[in-house]
Formats: structure tokens, sequence, C-alpha cells
């Protein structure tokens, strides 16, 4: 199922013109806060009116201006999952999923509930009620009751924001899940380039109200141009295959045929993962390094030197692995004689990469790494 959005909406002081696609998977509209991420969203369920467009989920129209056409927000036969869970509390947990399956059609085909209670591992909560649970734990349950509406299509504001890092540890492989198990397409608004890189399969990088790049998550996040929550947030995206575990605690990783170093992944030998390089991490060298701590040394040539208005530079390096980006001062590429076509070596520090840098890559991306 793919999802297709134009729409144009002015507030005093802003104006958001957006159009993109949206194919099967986790598509994350991608900027800083007041970027028009949720705006969007609300415009695609019905929350809002936009002045002009229109939006087709798989040949449902949702709205069409043009027109006339307005499908109220509850015949939308969407899913809305929140930056809290918004569950109903005088109702346990399972009162509050069979209240999603409320919504599903009655004659249509409908999520199977176990399956969803297992895929969330929340099968030992149903029956505690809301105020029982944790952040994470209502999280979980509000992506089930989404889902038992069987909805034609997903959407999450921002879910992960009220969490504390370690909830988004334990909620994050949960939505790995929804992407790769379940075949509704999910709108994701995040401004987390960690969580970008886990999760998406199509990001839509908005800024200012207007869509910069548009594309598969490792093309976006490796392009230097493209920072639209600042330079801080740059980092690229690697795709890459798990060799072994060792001893040490230490996972060995196989991307593009470069073998590297990451703090032990909780993935098995031969799984396909994401990895995430933020490019404050990167350091640069013409000559390849000897007696360095660094365990992680990629060959490369430098693809563009991206000045910024201070002092520092984006710095893309093509590798065998993937692109990768380093943060530089413009003084240090200067110095270094780095531009386009000039060979060097990118260092990556292993305990530089956090786990929630690492997550699981999506299937269809298999065929291309």
């Amino acid at each position: 199922m793919t999802l297709s959005v134009s729409l144009r909406h002015a507030f005093p002081g802003f104006e958001l013109d957006v159009s993109f696609e949206a194919p099967p998977g986790v598509t994350v509209l991608f900027g800083r806060s007041g970027s028009g991420k949720t705006t969007t969203v609300n415009a695609v369920a019905g929350l809002l009116r936009p002045e002009a467009g229109r939006a087709v989920a798989d040949g449902w129209v949702l709205f069409d201006t043009e027109r006339g056409a307005w499908l109220p927000a509850h015949r939308r036969r969407l899913g809305y999952i929140f930056q809290e869970g918004r569950l109903f509390p005088h109702l346990t947990v399972g009162r509050n999923l069979q209240y999603g399956r409320w919504f599903a059609p009655k004659n249509g085909p409908r999520e199977d509930m176990g399956r969803i209670v297992d895929m969330l591992g929340i099968g030992h909560l149903l029956d505690r009620r809301p105020g029982a649970l944790s952040s994470g734990e209502k999280q979980r349950v509000a992506i089930g009751r989404a889902l038992l509406a069987s909805p034609r299509l997903i959407l999450a504001d921002e879910p992960l924001a009220s969490l504390d890092e370690a909830r988004k540890a334990e909620i994050l492989p949960y939505f790995e899940r929804l992407r790769d198990e379940v075949s509704v397409p999910v709108l994701y608004v995040s401004h987390s380039a960690a969580e970008v890189a886990r999760l998406a399969t199509t990001v839509i990088a908005l800024q200012d109200g207007r869509v910069v790049r548009q594309g598969p998550a490792v093309e976006v996040l490796g392009d230097p141009t493209v920072t639209p929550v600042g330079a801080r947030g740059a980092g690229a995206v690697l795709e890459a295959a798990v060799v072994r575990h060792h001893a040490d605690g230490l996972s060995e990783i196989d991307a593009g045929g470069i073998r590297l170093f990451l703090p032990r992944v909780p993935h098995a030998p031969g799984s396909r993962i994401r990895v995430r390089i933020a490019a404050h991490e990167v350091l640069l060298s013409r000559k390849e390094p000897e007696g360095l701590s660094a365990l992680n040394i990629l060959p490369g040539t430098v693809e563009s030197v991206r000045a910024g208005e201070g002092p520092g530079a984006i710095v893309s390096v093509r590798t065998p692995a993937g692109t990768v980006l380093s943060r530089a001062t413009r003084r240090s590429t200067e110095a270094l004689g780095l531009a386009e076509g000039v060979a060097c070596h990118a260092v990556i520090k292993t305990v530089a990469i956090a786990p929630e840098e690492v997550g699981g890559a999506y299937p269809a991306a298999e065929d291309g790494v």
C-alpha cells in the first residue's frame, strides 16, 4: 500500500507546502520542531483541514480540496499513536485492546489479537490497568490498540519523545517488528536521527515547511546537504551483516567487505543490521593511521566538502562499506587538503557507536547490500 500526499496550509508566520509519496514500510517525516511534521500528519488524520491539497491511501481518497472531497476522521481507518499512550485508565489492558478491535470493519480482514499480543510482548499485562504500567509498556499497548483496529495506515507522532533513553531502547525493537512483520504502512514523525536511521524505509526531510529531500534512509541520511536537525545531528547509515560475537564483548560485522567492530549487538550472526555513524565521531587521515586505539579504519575517497556558516564543515567520504560523514573544522580540511577525489581514511572508535544507533535492517534492503 502507498500513500500520496500533497498539501498547502498557512499559519501566521508559517506556510506548509509539501508533496511526497510514501511506499510500504515506515516513512519518517524528519525535521526540527516547527518544520511542519505534525501538521502534515494531522491533515492526513483528518484533524486539520488544509487550505489545499490531496491525500490518497492506496486508492482511498482521504481528502481532495479541488474536488471538494473530505472523508471524516472516523471513517479514514487510521491508527494514531501519540507521544503518550492515551489509554483508557478505567479499562484493563485487554479491554483497551478490545476497544481497538471495535473500530475494525465487521466484514473485512482482522488482525489476530493473540499474534499482536505476542509480537508486542504484552500477554502478562492484559489484566492490569494503565496506572500500573511503565511508560514503555503503555506505548506497546497503544501500538497494539492501533493495530487491532485493522487500519489502512498507522500514524505515529513522535511516539518516543516523552520516554527516557532506557524506555526508548525498550520500544524501538517493537517498532522494527511492526515495520517488518505487519503489512500496514506507517507514517512516523521524528526529529531524532538515531530513530530515523533504525526505523525508516523512506525519509521525507522537512525544513521550514518544505520537503528538502526524500528517498531511502541510507541515501537521505548520507547526503551532507541534508541536515534538517542541524550539523550536530549529521550522520550516515551503513548496512551490514553480523559475522560473530567475541568473548571481549565486541561484535564483528561485515559492511561491503570491510570488517568493523561494535559493542555487542543483540542480533545473531548472519543477521542484517543498520548502523548509524554520527559525523562528529568520525576522524579523517590522509595516510593509513597506525598505533591508534580505534579499531575501525575505512579507506575511502572524498566525495564532497561542505563548509558551514561557522568554523565547521561536513566531509562526505565514499568507502567500500558505504558513505560516511565526518564533521571537522574548515581549518583541518584545508590543512589536510581534503577535496573531491582525494584519498583518505575514516577512523571510527568502536565505543562511539551507541546501542540505540544499531538496529535490524529492513528486509527489502538485503538485495542492495
